[in-house]
């Protein structure tokens, strides 16, 4: 038999996919478009777009944020230009920091 597991998610990402999929489907019925236009414009399953719409957690970010953009939902409420200026500011940071972070083992002294 199959055991399912459930993921818990923060009240706060719960919120903010249950936003992202209500201003989707807002978009999607303001341009007349049904599910399967999206789904064959993003190169994804009208299925999946029902799930996004509906706020399943379990949805690809990619596919979210590709069908975003076909309905021009404004993302992290920045414009393109500023977009990719706050991508190149955080890889110039990330150049400048470790590729990976250890945890410091500690010696432990355990003689009497």
């Amino acid at each position: 038999m199959k055991q399912t597991s459930t993921q818990a998610y923060s009240r706060y990402s719960a919120d903010a996919v249950q936003l992202m999929s209500s201003l989707i489907k807002v978009a999607r019925k303001e341009r007349k478009l049904t599910t399967q236009d999206i789904a064959d414009r993003a190169g994804i399953s009208r299925g999946l777009v029902q799930r996004i719409e509906k706020g399943d957690m379990k949805c690809s970010i990619g596919a979210v944020f590709e069908v975003a953009a076909i309905l021009n939902i404004k993302l992290f409420d920045a414009d393109k230009r500023s977009l990719s200026t706050h991508i190149r500011q955080n890889e110039d940071k990330l150049s400048l920091m470790p590729k990976s972070i250890r945890k410091k083992t500690r010696v432990i002294k355990d003689d009497f």
